[in-house]
């Protein structure tokens, strides 16, 4: 196992550095600069600036300079934000965007997972067909049209919820709604796809034929085998719901990573949106090792290779 982990990482460090050169030259080459918001300054104060933060250089030399930093972990200071660091932000900002996806998460599963062994256990009836329908419409709503409408129904005409907000428990629900719903509806066709190709197992019919309860073989017998599917898909999911909050945070007023990504986006706050781009992908790289690892604890018949 370490021996993979460890192929892993370094099969992740390649991977690292062609995301960190697209993303330099990408926010490079695109239109506008980091001071073009600001107030009309003159040519001198202008060139001042720029020298400031390395910007006079030619692009090639930014870019060595830039990775030189990124190698030392110094993701450098955010041109939006004067005073502080890209580090700095991100560790203020990113516990609020774990906390949201946290919660989405436990949203999509409890969901997810209850809708699918239903629809699994009752193929073909109306608990198959009705979960399974939602689940199509969860899959063709994207979250900049779900959070609107549950804004509307919930804040707007029922008053159950704030609208914006990252204040009270309350504040929590809808943003965790509309970003686990996208990924409930997932889980959900998942599980019910692998739970009914191991109820048609000979093993589950064994165990019925010696009398035990619809209960007893779904959790005992078929769980472990029935949520691989969704196992293996909760590493990707995950980082989609890190990723994802970017424009759920923006429309409920979430003070997370992804508003600041989205204003540095904008702002073309080049060091805020390298910083956030590469924790990001980290991130990802270790949620696909942890689903790989608990795949093969749950499934004896691979293996870490």
């Amino acid at each position: 196992m370490l021996r993979f982990i460890a192929r892993r990482f370094l099969e992740a460090i390649p991977v690292l550095f062609i995301i960190a050169t697209a993303t330099f030259f990408m926010m490079r080459l695109a239109p506008g600069g980091p001071f073009d918001s600001e107030k009309q300054v003159s040519a001198e104060v202008r060139a001042r600036m720029e020298a400031h933060y390395g910007l006079d250089k030619p692009l090639f030399q930014q870019y060595l300079l830039q990775m030189k930093h990124l190698l030392r972990g110094n993701l450098g200071p955010s041109f939006k934000y004067p005073g502080r660091t890209v580090n700095e932000i991100i560790a203020d900002a990113f516990p609020v965007s774990l906390e949201l996806g946290c919660e989405a998460l436990a949203v999509a599963l409890a969901f997810g997972l209850a809708a699918g062994m239903a629809a699994a256990l009752k193929q073909n009836s109306a608990w198959d067909h009705v979960p399974m329908g939602l689940a199509m419409i969860g899959l063709c709503v994207p979250t900049f049209v779900m959070g609107p409408l549950l804004i509307s129904a919930f804040a707007l005409h029922l008053d159950w919820f704030n609208a914006a907000g990252w204040f009270f428990p309350r504040d929590r629900v809808l943003p965790a709604l509309t970003l686990g719903a996208y990924y409930a509806a997932y889980i959900a066709r998942l599980c019910r796809g692998g739970f009914l190709e191991i109820l048609n197992q000979d093993y589950i019919r064994t165990a019925r034929a010696k009398g035990a309860g619809g209960a007893r073989v779904l959790f005992k017998h078929a769980l472990r085998g029935g949520i691989l599917p969704v196992v293996s898909f909760l590493g990707p999911a995950v980082a989609g719901l890190l990723t994802g909050s970017f424009v759920v945070e923006t429309i409920f007023g979430v003070p997370g990573l992804g508003r600041y990504f989205v204003t540095a986006a904008f702002n073309r706050d080049y060091f805020m949106v390298m910083g956030s781009v590469l924790f990001y992908a980290c991130f990802v790289v270790v949620l696909n090792l942890a689903a790989d690892v608990v795949l093969v604890w749950l499934n004896p018949k691979l293996r870490f290779e």
